[in-house]
């Protein structure tokens, strides 16, 4: 079994210390989104799960526990998104500075081929155009050199929430915009040709449209082949079902929760109401099986 922790929220960032007594703990419970009184408890114990996947934007909570984690048998990978939005897109979110110094430490301790560097969801805007995720993702890339073989992209998709959230930016000076598509078809191509020379292959997380002509080919954000790359094992190469159509990630089960993670970002998919999610985080119990217990929901 992969555990994916978590495409809902950042653990590392925000629950570390939950995480590590769930570990001790040996299981996690975790409610069904769309019916909370539902509660399936998850075995964290090493003989059952083949490798963990972190998602996050800070891993540096977590940092100091990784070898106990190695010790015990346990297995990671990490998704870090590393962006340099304008602050109304992203307002609390790590600093450039502060993510490449956490990103390459990380990379240190665990090796590049476990970390792989999500550059998503783009979103185009008067003050995120073409031109500015050229330059942003060049420097990027530039300081990542070294640290990651992998780099993931996808363009935002625009649920009614987050375009809802995204046209509040207006206020703040920042239009939402579409790309016309041969200025996108010249990032694309940039993109993969500064991966490329980064030593990094780019591949696109759920994207519908095919950006192979670009040179960026789809991509698997938990990924069989990486993991038997890196680990030496095989996991169920099936895809999740209980993802998007265009996901190709395979089987995992995830342990967050929807509405608890607190960076605010506009375009989050994760997040219905920053304020819930800040009362959620309020509650929180690190002692609780389950990340938000269901007494305090």
């Amino acid at each position: 079994m992969i555990i994916s922790a978590s495409r809902r929220t950042d653990i590392p960032a925000f629950y570390s210390g939950w995480f590590m007594k769930r570990i001790e703990a040996g299981y996690c419970d975790v409610p069904n989104p769309f019916n909370p009184k539902q509660v399936t408890r998850v075995s964290l114990k090493p003989e059952d799960v083949d490798v963990i996947v972190f998602w996050t934007r800070n891993a540096s909570p977590l940092l100091h526990r990784l070898k106990e984690l190695e010790r015990n048998g346990y297995r990671t990978l990490f998704l870090y998104t590393l962006m340099n939005n304008p602050k109304p897109m992203d307002p609390r979110c790590p600093s450039l500075e502060e993510a490449l110094a956490t990103f390459k430490t990380l990379s240190d301790r665990v090796g590049p081929g476990r970390v792989t560097w999500r550059y998503d969801p783009i979103v185009f805007s008067n003050a995120t155009p073409p031109d500015f995720h050229r330059k942003t993702y060049e420097e990027i890339s530039r300081h990542l050199r070294g640290c990651t073989s992998r780099s993931i992209i996808s363009v935002v998709n625009l649920y009614k929430k987050v375009k809802q959230r995204l046209s509040g930016l207006s206020e703040k000076g920042i239009e939402v915009v579409e790309c016309e598509e041969k200025a996108f078809g010249e990032l694309m191509e940039f993109m993969a040709a500064v991966a490329r020379d980064r030593g990094m292959t780019l591949s696109s997380c759920a994207q519908v449209k095919d950006l192979t002509g670009y040179g960026v080919s789809p991509g698997k954000c938990i990924d069989d082949a990486q993991i038997r790359e890196v680990f030496g094992i095989e996991v169920n190469h099936a895809k999740d079902p209980s993802q998007r159509k265009a996901c190709r990630c395979v089987v995992s089960r995830d342990i967050g929760m929807y509405d608890s993670c607190l960076y605010g970002c506009a375009y989050c998919y994760a997040t219905t109401s920053f304020d819930k999610a800040k009362e959620n985080y309020s509650r929180h119990d690190p002692e609780s099986p389950a990340l938000i217990s269901q007494s305090s929901s």
